[in-house]
């Protein structure tokens, strides 16, 4: 199995405010941005390569991104890495000992499944498993056809 970045999530009280770095590096939106309501976020990519770049902002104050910036600030969410079976990678990872945040997989961004590591398993790190709809390589990096 290769293992390949899918993208980094950057914690973000305002999208406009956390995407004025990138914009001023020259990367603009992959498309419009994106509520993911069952993680209580908008999202907002910028492709970089065959990586993302995530902005998350809460869209609810219970949310798991509001809770973060509450206790740490803006900054680094989370590594999120493209699986091609997320239930045999979770299966597999659990019978190394991994901890999961939830039991099953949930809808992600841009038809996405997603799974996310426990940090104390993950050395600290939040660690999400991504599954693209139609695999990670067969309609590109992100689930379409090109960048």
């Amino acid at each position: 199995m290769t293992l390949l970045l899918d993208h980094v999530a950057i914690a973000t009280p305002d999208l406009d405010l956390g995407a004025a770095p990138y914009t001023a590096l020259g990367l603009t939106p992959e498309g419009p941005d994106e509520e993911v309501a069952g993680q209580g976020v908008r999202v907002r990519a910028f492709v970089v390569g065959e990586t993302l770049i995530e902005l998350l902002a809460p869209t609810r104050p219970d949310s798991p991104v509001a809770g973060f910036l509450e206790r740490r600030g803006p900054g680094l969410h989370h590594t999120a890495y493209r699986v091609e079976n997320l239930e045999a990678e979770m299966e597999r990872l659990r019978g190394l000992g991994a901890r999961f945040l939830s039991e099953t997989p949930s809808p992600g961004r841009a038809g996405t499944r997603v799974a996310f590591l426990h940090p104390k398993w993950g050395a600290g790190t939040l660690i999400e498993l991504v599954e693209h709809p139609a695999g990670p390589h067969a309609a590109g990096a992100h689930g379409k056809a090109e960048h």
